[in-house]
């Protein structure tokens, strides 16, 4: 069976959609998968066994482009996929199977795309709380699966794998120094600083790890770079040479390995926090508007934080630099509490 799935566009609806591609593959050992989403996603698809091959998904997140999507589906008709699965919502992302011919079209309704999609779910959002079970839930037949209650059980959580020679390697393709042990902190955040737990917090925490024989390194992108450097500088001048910031020099591919090879993570709700969760890393992830009944990271090694309920659609809070009151109110040693009790957990096993 060769199945084509059509992949989400953010780094943490990919890392959840690999529980379809290890539900499939449960279902059907023989099957060869194929993901297409964006370029930039490869590096993560590339760590998933269940997937053969990433396909590039040459066009933008919102360009619509209907002769586009037709020359690239009539170029994928001589692959004979027999299904596909579309993960996004919008009407614009059923069209490359469509016009691929594929025989089975999977997807929820979305966006009108009846016609699109012969093989249309209608998602009841209450039956399916979790993003990850909704992605789960379209590998089964139709009427199989009526609630996330009738899901097999574990639902099959996002896995990825690194190898200890990776980990060797880019290490020492940045110099990291293996004498003191990695903690890493992922400081940034997509939406902007409203999800961001702040700056002079993660440099306290980092201050105390410091002292204790860690090493720290930020992880994120080149936009996070500033973040990173914020608490950097923060820090003692003793401190500074023990904290590591890759925000924005590194790969993707080599922060998913430095991320490996970290004992514990710290994060904010971003794309990495997904990544070190499917890297069974211990995590603290801190919460404030955005919430983790949706999208929470999935490991049994996470512990969240957040000290409201409820979804606040917040892109800038109303305190100092634009943080947001509840990120503020986590303080450092309540999180240096729980990052102690995950590592001497992870020490007992």
């Amino acid at each position: 069976m060769k199945i084509l799935v059509i992949g989400p566009s953010w780094v943490g609806d990919m890392m959840m959609s690999q529980s379809l591609y290890r539900t499939l593959k449960a279902a059907h050992p023989q099957a060869q998968i194929d993901v297409m989403a964006p370029a930039w996603c490869r590096p993560l698809l590339d760590r998933m066994p269940e997937v053969n091959q990433a396909l590039a998904m040459p066009l933008g997140h919102g360009a619509l482009e209907l002769g586009e999507r037709r020359r690239l589906g009539v170029s994928l008709r001589d692959t004979h996929y027999d299904r596909a699965y579309v993960l996004p919502n919008s009407f614009k992302s059923a069209l490359v199977p469509f016009f691929a011919r594929i025989p089975q079209r999977t997807g929820w309704r979305g966006e009108m795309r009846y016609g699109l999609l012969n093989d249309v779910r209608v998602l009841d959002k209450a039956a399916f709380p979790l993003m990850v079970q909704r992605y789960a839930a379209l590998g089964y037949e139709a009427g199989r699966i009526k609630t996330a209650a009738d899901l097999p059980q574990p639902v099959l959580w996002p896995k990825l794998q690194v190898t200890g020679a990776e980990i060797t390697a880019v290490k020492n393709a940045f110099t990291v120094d293996n004498t003191r042990p990695l903690i890493g902190f992922c400081p940034g955040a997509e939406f902007g600083p409203a999800k961001r737990w702040p700056h002079y917090h993660y440099a306290v925490l980092a201050e105390k790890l410091i002292s204790q024989g860690y090493q720290v390194v930020l992880f994120g992108s080149e936009k996070d770079n500033a973040a990173g450097e914020q608490i950097r500088l923060a820090l003692t001048e003793s401190a500074q040479s023990f904290c590591l910031n890759f925000a924005g020099k590194t790969s993707l591919d080599q922060a998913v390995v430095m991320i490996a090879a970290c004992q514990a993570v710290v994060s904010n709700d971003s794309g990495l926090m997904h990544v070190a969760a499917a890297l069974d890393k211990p995590l603290v992830a801190l919460y404030g508007p955005s919430s983790p009944d949706f999208t929470p990271p999935l490991s049994h090694q996470a512990k969240v934080i957040r000290l409201i309920t409820g979804y606040h659609k917040v892109r800038k809070g109303d305190a100092e630099e634009g943080y947001h009151q509840s990120l503020i109110d986590i303080q450092p040693e309540q999180v240096y509490q729980e990052l102690s009790q995950l590592l001497g957990a992870r020490k007992e096993l």
